[in-house]
């Protein structure tokens, strides 16, 4: 008989590393099998495929903008109908299937469980933004191919489609922190107000910071990037917060409830931004949005003791012992009744 031994450590399955944490992991193994991945991906190939074929017949499809700058929509309109179908369901449509994800932790009670494993309210909310801004990442990686044979074929600015690219790879995380905040709606009504408030406050804040540095400085330079930066942060955070103050388990009768004050957050932020867009003469607007960030991150902190400071004192008195000194025997008689003996 051949006896063939395996250890533990020779076979294991090819498997996503835990080091990208168990809540990602998760999320990216549902997530690859789910329909909001396989059909997207098949129909943006296929799109690809037909927009390179308009491009051939139609020639020179980029025109000149001296306004080349991450979080340019402008630039989408303008570069062919390529860059308007990867924006499109990069961007839009495929972060859309994030408005799942919270749900599906808070309709059964999951969360409650999440929350008593080492896992963390921040934690259980970036794993899933990960998980879904990784597949936004992959689909969009699949689109390398085309982006070569664009180049080879001539005819297009290298600068401006690395602009693309990276307005793709950002805005597709951004519109993924904003999804999945408003996921943690259990009402559709409420998911579809927090989506509009979101992205209604993202675009006014981006317009008015971007926008206005871009005249100011006559195209985007190193400025108006920083800017876009501080858009990407600020938002990513607000979507971010917004799941995570949804997850908390206590909130006190004295405590603002607080998904409302990352509501109220979406709606002054613009206000902030434009006043400190207006002060700098249309530079900083950059100052306002990491501003509005920070108060994101610390809008919803848990009370926590420091870490120096050890377990209280046990308040508990000496105890007693519950058995007398000497002690009465019971004993049972023959009919089944109690009887005590006497005490001598």
């Amino acid at each position: 008989m051949l006896i063939v031994q395996v250890s533990a450590s020779s076979y294991q399955k090819e498997d996503l590393p835990d080091r990208f944490g168990a809540m990602t992991v998760k999320e990216l193994r549902q997530g690859l099998r789910r329909g909001m991945f396989i059909v997207p991906f098949i129909l943006i190939q296929l799109l690809a495929v037909l927009a390179m074929a308009a491009e051939f017949n139609m020639g020179d499809v980029e025109a000149f903008s001296d306004k080349t700058g991450v979080f340019n929509v402008g630039l989408f309109f303008s570069s062919g109908p390529f860059w308007m179908v990867a924006g499109l369901i990069c961007v839009l449509v495929m972060p859309l299937g994030g408005l799942v994800l919270m749900g599906q932790e808070l309709e059964d009670g999951n969360h409650e469980l999440l929350l008593m494993t080492p896992l963390s309210r921040w934690r259980v909310v970036r794993g899933k933004f990960l998980a879904m801004w990784g597949l936004c990442l992959v689909t969009f990686v699949s689109l390398l191919p085309y982006l070569i044979v664009r180049y080879f074929i001539g005819g297009i600015d290298t600068w401006r489609n690395v602009v693309l690219a990276l307005s793709v790879v950002l805005g597709s995380g951004l519109f993924c922190a904003g999804t999945i905040g408003a996921s943690a709606f259990r009402s559709l009504a409420g998911k579809i107000a927090v989506l509009v408030l979101f992205f209604g406050s993202m675009a006014t804040s981006g317009a008015i910071a971007l926008v206005v540095c871009a005249f100011r400085t006559d195209g985007c330079g190193i400025i108006y990037h920083i800017n876009a930066l501080s858009l990407l942060l600020c938002y990513g955070i607000f979507g971010l917060a917004m799941a995570r103050s949804r997850i908390r388990l206590v909130v006190h009768h004295y405590e603002v409830k607080p998904s409302w004050m990352v509501m109220g957050l979406l709606i002054f932020t613009p206000l902030v931004v434009g006043m400190a867009t207006a002060m700098t003469t249309g530079y900083g607007g950059f100052v306002g949005l990491m501003g509005m960030a920070l108060v994101a991150w610390f809008a919803d902190v848990t009370p926590q003791a420091p870490k120096w400071m050890g377990a209280p004192q046990s308040n508990v008195g000496p105890t007693v012992s519950a058995v007398p000194a000497n002690p009465i025997e019971i004993s049972h008689s023959s009919e089944g009744f109690m009887r005590y003996p006497e005490v001598k």
